[in-house]
């Protein structure tokens, strides 16, 4: 999808215009993620101008496909095909789970301390919290876990899961930040498997329930805004 063209400025632009290329920086950039509603009568304060051209730009930008517009819910960014993501997810977690388990034998000591070290790192960013950096770091952490897998083909499925998401959602931690203390928590007790020398199949299974709680996580949330938005003026 071709850019706004963003060189005119505001003087040389209709107000509908203005609108479309201030939202649009947004979402591009980010600052606007998946799910982020769009109120119009504060859009119109931060830009000067009426409702109305702002109205005209979240039109445009939907018939783009980049915001949805739904009764009692209004307008918000569109989610980014919310069924890839939740079969990217699952899929991720069955083949996470089974390279992790696979790499499990090979881990050594330094491994588990460079895996604790990036969770220690995990731990102190819940305090200033920034989603985009902790699944950084959440992607690193996992790497040390699957890293040694000898399955090579296994390995190529993971990695594209994990290129699969970043295009589909930036950061599932920006819309349920409370998951980031549990999911913390349970790398730990995935290390601790590890460490033990437990049953290939218990650290396989955490491995994937580990995956799997994140999603359900985003589908609590997901109800609960659907259910509790309220309707754009």
């Amino acid at each position: 999808m071709t850019a706004p063209n963003t060189t005119g400025t505001a003087g040389t632009l209709s107000k509908s215009e203005q609108a479309y290329v201030w939202i649009r920086e947004r979402i591009d950039s980010g600052v606007f993620v998946p799910g982020y509603r769009l109120v119009l009568g504060s859009i119109a304060k931060e830009l000067a101008i009426s409702v109305v051209p702002v109205r005209e730009a979240i039109r445009r930008l939907e018939a783009e496909g980049l915001i949805t517009f739904e009764r009692n819910v209004g307008a918000q960014v569109a989610m980014l095909n919310d069924g890839a993501y939740s079969a990217t997810m699952q899929t991720l977690g069955i083949v996470e789970g089974a390279a992790t388990m696979l790499s499990a034998p090979f881990i050594t000591a330094s491994d588990i301390a460079a895996a604790r070290a990036v969770n220690a790192r995990m731990i102190e960013s819940l305090d200033h919290f920034e989603p985009r950096r902790f699944t950084e770091l959440n992607r690193e952490f996992h790497s040390v876990l699957f890293a040694r897998c000898p399955n090579d083909q296994l390995l190529d499925l993971v990695h594209r899961g994990w290129n699969q998401m970043n295009v589909l959602r930036d950061s599932t931690f920006s819309f349920v930040p409370g998951r980031a203390a549990a999911s913390v928590d349970e790398h730990e007790g995935i290390l601790q498997l590890i460490e033990d020398g437990a049953d290939s199949l218990e650290i396989e299974m955490a491995a994937r329930a580990h995956r799997i709680r994140t999603l359900d996580a985003f589908a609590a949330w997901q109800a609960d805004h659907k259910r509790l938005s309220p309707a754009q003026p």
